[in-house]
């Protein structure tokens, strides 16, 4: 059941993890990666989790969210102090990641994400669903633009090339790629009855 993915990271994708990995190696903190027992590397973890949030989240969810209110003033302060409730909402999420995330734990992660690639040693993606017998529920949201719905119906038609047995849904959904995990009420009855589905086809 690949919800919300791809068979690869887009160069989009990657841009945003480099990104993000170029900040927590530009912290003097991160001292080549040997910064145990001593100062962490949060100022670049927290950079990096700001710009990483960003892309679970769609231009309607943050507009419905924050929009251009400001934070605790009524005017601009026209300097680099936070104006906007959406700068706030950033920080915050960045100070919280460095509490429970470790900076080298991000860099190696990342890479392995922009790494995978279903299709690598296969020749194809169709090539990979070849002598694949099992069924498939593949959902994607709409409003996803780190996985958009194109790169979940590729899989689709990989699969459906070999004869597959696939069902895919589009969710209607305004919240970005963060809709896998506060989409429950939608997914529930598809994944439940899917999964019920293949249960009775087993017996």
């Amino acid at each position: 059941m690949p919800i919300a993915s791809s068979a690869r990271l887009s160069a989009q994708g990657i841009a945003f993890d480099e990104v993000g990995r170029q900040a927590i190696m530009a912290d003097p903190n991160w001292r080549g990666g040997d910064y145990y027992g001593g100062t962490t590397p949060d100022a670049g973890l927290a950079i990096a989790r700001m710009v990483g949030h960003i892309t679970y989240l769609s231009e309607e969810a943050m507009h419905n969210k924050f929009g251009r209110r400001l934070r605790n003033k009524e005017k601009y302060g026209y300097d680099f102090s936070l104006d906007f409730e959406v700068e706030s909402y950033l920080h915050h999420q960045g100070d919280t990641f460095t509490k429970r995330f470790d900076a080298n734990s991000y860099l190696y992660i990342t890479k392995a994400i922009d790494y995978f690639d279903l299709a690598n040693g296969h020749g194809s993606l169709k090539d990979v669903f070849h002598d694949i017998m099992g069924r498939f529920l593949v959902l994607s949201f709409t409003s996803d633009w780190l996985y958009p719905s194109y790169q979940s119906k590729e899989i689709v038609r990989a699969i459906k090339a070999n004869r597959g047995d696939v069902t895919y849904f589009e969710v209607e959904s305004s919240y970005g790629h963060d809709a896998f995990l506060l989409e429950e009420d939608v997914q529930t009855p598809l994944i439940s009855g899917f999964l019920a589905h293949t249960l009775d086809a087993a017996i």
